[in-house]
């Protein structure tokens, strides 16, 4: 079970943003940026292309809309979208808040905001989910 699908099961701790019965999403405790948000699917598979065509599809319109909340709650000019998906087997799109194209470069130095701030954006965004 990878740590996305333990902290999906409530049995690791996170800043949840969004959730509904297939995808799931939370903040990023190494941020790039403020905000910068992780899209999950609930089921486990370690590569963006191996999900089906419906869950995929799925994935995205509900990033979607993550980003577009991330809009409203972050001082952003876009949401910038990554999938990498080396360090964790579980597929995952991060959606970064962006003022200038080198936010989505993930060589920065990763930030470290309090318990207080995580919380906050957290639920900035979570009241802009739609």
């Amino acid at each position: 079970m990878t740590i996305f699908s333990k902290i999906v099961k409530g049995e690791i701790p996170c800043y949840k943003v969004a959730e509904d019965d297939r995808f799931f999403a939370f903040l990023d405790i190494n941020p790039l940026r403020p905000g910068h948000t992780l899209v999950i699917p609930k089921i486990e598979d370690d590569y963006i292309f191996h999900l089906d065509d419906d869950t995929l599809a799925g994935l995205t319109l509900f990033a979607k809309r993550v980003a577009l909340a991330q809009q409203k709650a972050i001082p952003c000019l876009r949401i910038g979208v990554a999938v990498l998906g080396l360090e964790v087997p579980h597929t995952h799109m991060h959606l970064v808040p962006m003022t200038k194209e080198g936010d989505l470069n993930f060589a920065n130095p990763k930030l470290h905001l309090p318990d207080d701030q995580m919380k906050s954006i957290a639920e900035k965004i979570a009241e802009n989910f739609q």
